[in-house]
């Protein structure tokens, strides 16, 4: 009887152990896995550059082969990096107020531009700057016997952005405001590229 006992007490403790020993093989509960940040969360935040936040200034300014022009310089002026892609809207300014839009160039002679597609998409960050050709001829053509009044101003605004800057249209290079010749048949011819690099330019 006593030995029955015992064996009975060596089994329930036996028994004990294994459920212990399950018990512990049993997968902990985990809480929620860490949150990873997205790589391109940075990228996809950069929105359009705006007008408001460039700084337009005309840089690289000359006179070659019969063109007269100079390139559009669109610096981030903020902290924040924007994108910038397309052709900026220009207008030149006479000094009776007189305003003709810049026609979009497929090439210009001026900075030896050409169009490619697509167009590059520049991200700036700040007080990184995109460059845009503008140009005009500066010689009347055919029996014209001159050409109407400068530019003398450039009214200007970032692709798809509805603010526009004002600048001067004075080309130090060539010592004259933007000209305004036009072609044989009278058409004005002032013109400007697409937004590039300033590496994609000659300077």
């Amino acid at each position: 009887m006593r030995h029955n006992r015992l064996a009975v007490g060596v089994m329930g403790l036996a028994c004990a152990l294994t459920a212990v020993a399950c018990a512990s093989q049993q997968p902990q509960s985990q809480g929620p896995p860490p949150v990873v940040p997205s790589k391109t969360a940075a990228t996809d935040a950069v929105t359009n550059c705006t007008t408001a936040q460039l700084t337009v200034t005309l840089t690289n300014t000359g006179a070659l082969a019969g063109q007269a022009g100079g390139y559009l310089k669109f610096t981030n002026d903020t902290n924040t990096t924007c994108r910038i892609t397309g052709y900026p809207s220009v207008a030149g300014l006479t000094a009776t107020g007189r305003a003709a839009t810049f026609r979009q160039a497929r090439s210009t002679m001026f900075g030896a531009w050409q169009y490619s597609a697509p167009l590059p998409i520049l991200t700036l960050r700040p007080g990184d700057s995109g460059y845009a050709v503008v140009a005009a001829d500066d010689n009347p053509a055919g029996t014209q016997s001159g050409c109407p009044s400068p530019d003398v101003r450039l009214r200007v605004a970032a692709p798809g952005s509805a603010s526009t800057v004002v600048i001067s249209a004075w080309l130090p290079g060539a010592r004259t405001y933007l000209p305004t010749c036009t072609s044989i048949g009278g058409t004005p011819v002032d013109e400007t590229s697409a937004i590039t690099t300033l590496s994609a330019l000659p300077h």
